[in-house]
């Protein structure tokens, strides 16, 4: 033991010379000027050699291991291209000849590390150690082809590199701290109004209405699509709201999972005023800047609605579920198992709640209230532009979706739900429900209680910037190369692979990021290739756009590492896993009905108005024969 502690500590100082050694092996001198090599490069994704001093309008020839030479104009002293494979690279300019032995990273490599991750995460149904596991493959990966002479070294440096570099710049981005602190206030809020007696409230009150499981699903189901504006709202909100009712009922953890998860995107993506609609408009954008067309993104996003399959049918499943009662896969088993359990006498809730008091259930529903409309409200309020609204030309919904659209939606979550916890707070203290000491512990206890979800958070989207960095969704869209024969085959191939990316980065807002700028001029080009009209393009574009975010969502509904199937386990008291593993068959089962029976048929140009009622019998009769009843 003594011996590994001394090795480890060996390595760890000699980590800072290798690192100045790597840096020196890329950088070459001569009298006159000096050339630097790419640190860390990537097959066929560009990569720059620099010359110091900078200068602009110079010719360097650069000969590949393979004998190939090449000639690249520089910019500012830097010299674009695309590296191919590991070797001896020599470069010629000024009269001077140089040459260094580069490592180039195979492209295929960059699906291994969220490969890896979802694979450890459902063969050992444990997704932290997954996470780790699959971010250490990246970040070894990436120290490794950045010149470290031995692996050694890469592994220990790629394993520290996690802890200081990935999840401290994680942290760091303004829009997932907002995440971390409203899920934090979210905690926070369900652990006063359950300690001030306002949940117990509310279940007795909703239990007279909601007497049967049935009554439980729809209401979930209602409630998820009510909170129309915000997926992360939705998903927070509505699973904490609801779970003590459905365990009441004997719906299970993984139930109540899957129509959270499954209400929350879906919703979000179709409805015309939500904080997606500003994203997606401007991802759309960044591809139409490099088209030449005049259609506007809001004109391509509202052409684009009616081939959003997944998400439609997605909604519409549940509701299936519901009506028949019936279950198939591991949710069977699910909703078998909860059927012997007594949630409401366990012995760890028994042990939290025996001082509880029944209190009115206003306690609950005011702060949850104020999380809902104060978002929403927050959201009109970051978003205002006078311009709009004195705009007589538009709508009203048309102002109201362009002012949310460009809101601020982590300011305006951020506000609500910290006003919801002082509001509970106080309603708390003043009617002396909990003393102060009591609602500051319950405070305190509702960010405990979130902590594991936000690690997983943590490393999750530390995992998505490393295929960011790796150019995974690059490799991903190689496929569609082969493709440019088959204009109508386009939607159903983006939607598998939005779900890929999707699936891998664990992201449906990253996966349109990188998907929309890329493929929208790949699909015009194949559509001018095809010999079709301006419009006719135009329409096959709201149907790649459809595609790329369907799947997106369906990716995000499959996806152990995707943040809103984290929150829907969180928000559900549900082990991640089970739920990933449990949504996992019903999201393949509509994602495969919107895949055959919606989008493959525009091969044809079969109209909405035919496949959608096919698609809707065709999932119904589904649950009918092969979902079974619980005894």
């Amino acid at each position: 033991m003594i011996r590994l502690l001394v090795l480890s500590f060996l390595v760890l100082l000699i980590s800072p010379i290798l690192n100045a050694q790597c840096e020196l092996n890329n950088l070459t001198n001569t009298e006159d000027f000096a050339i630097e090599w790419p640190g860390f490069i990537i097959q066929d994704i560009p990569a720059s050699i620099e010359i110091r001093p900078k200068r602009s309008g110079d010719t360097i020839i650069v000969i590949f291991p393979s004998g190939k030479t090449k000639k690249v104009v520089g910019e500012d002293g830097h010299y674009e291209l695309h590296f191919t494979k590991s070797g001896i690279y020599k470069a010629q300019f000024g009269g001077k000849h140089f040459k260094e032995k580069l490592r180039v990273m195979p492209l295929w490599y960059s699906i291994l590390p969220p490969l890896i991750a979802i694979l450890f995460a459902m063969l050992f149904k444990e997704v932290l150690t997954a996470l780790l596991i699959g971010l250490l493959s990246g970040t070894a990966a990436i120290t490794w082809y950045s010149g470290d002479s031995h692996f050694g070294t890469a592994f220990v440096k790629g394993f520290f590199d996690i802890i200081d570099n990935r999840v401290i710049h994680t942290i760091a981005d303004s829009g997932h701290a907002s995440v971390i602190v409203f899920s934090l206030m979210i905690g926070a809020v369900v652990q006063i109004i359950r300690k001030n007696g306002g949940m117990r409230g509310l279940v007795k009150r909703l239990a007279r209405k909601i007497s049967t499981q049935r009554k439980g699903m729809f209401f979930t189901w209602f409630m998820g699509v009510l909170i129309f504006f915000d997926d992360y709202a939705n998903t927070l909100v509505v699973g904490n709201t609801v779970r003590p009712v459905t365990d009441r009922l004997k719906i299970s953890r993984e139930k109540l999972a899957y129509i959270v998860d499954s209400t929350a995107a879906p919703v979000a993506c179709l409805a015309f005023v939500t904080t997606w609609i500003g994203v997606e408009l401007s991802y759309i954008q960044e591809g139409l800047n490099q088209l030449a067309t005049d259609i506007s993104p809001y004109q391509l996003f509202l052409q684009s609605l009616p081939y959003r399959f997944y998400p439609f049918l997605a909604l519409i499943f549940i509701l299936f579920m519901i009506y028949l009662r019936r279950d198939f896969g591991p949710m069977h088993t699910a909703e078998v198992k909860a059927k012997k359990l007594d949630f409401n006498n366990s012995e760890a809730i028994v042990k939290a709640d025996k001082d509880i008091q029944t209190s009115h259930w206003l306690n609950a529903i005011i702060p949850v209230a104020i999380i809902i409309f104060g978002t929403f409200t927050g959201l009109v309020i970051t978003g205002y532009d006078s311009s709009v609204w004195g705009d007589e030309g538009l709508s009203f919904m048309r102002q109201l979706s362009l002012t949310i659209g460009e809101s601020d939606a982590f300011k305006a979550l951020l506000w609500s739900s910290m006003l919801a916890v002082l509001v509970a707070f106080f309603m708390s203290v003043a009617q002396k429900l909990l003393t102060l000491r009591q609602s500051s512990d319950a405070i305190i206890d509702g960010f405990r209680s979130m902590l594991s979800a936000i690690v997983i958070l943590i490393l999750a989207w530390s995992l998505a910037s490393i295929t960011q960095e790796l150019h995974t969704a690059q490799f991903l869209a190689g496929i569609l190369s082969s493709l440019k024969s088959l204009p109508g085959l386009l939607p159903a191939i983006t939607f598998i692979l939005g779900a890929l990316v999707a699936f891998s980065t664990g992201s449906s807002w990253g996966t349109m990021a990188i998907l929309y700028p890329l493929l929208m001029p790949v699909t015009w080009k194949i559509g001018e290739m095809a010999g079709m009209p301006i419009p006719e393009i135009n329409l096959l574009l709201a149907q790649m756009v459809s595609g790329i975010l369907a799947g997106a969502v369906l990716g995000d509904h499959c996806s152990p590492i995707s943040d809103t199937t984290i929150l829907s386990s969180l928000a559900s008291d549900c082990d991640h896993i089970e739920h990933v593993r449990t949504q996992m068959p019903y999201a393949l089962t509509v994602g495969g009905t919107a895949l055959f029976i919606g989008l493959v048929p525009l091969i044809w140009k079969v109209s909405p108005w035919i496949t959608y009622p096919v698609s809707i019998a065709s999932l119904y009769l589904i649950m009918r024969f092969f979902g079974k009843k619980v005894a």
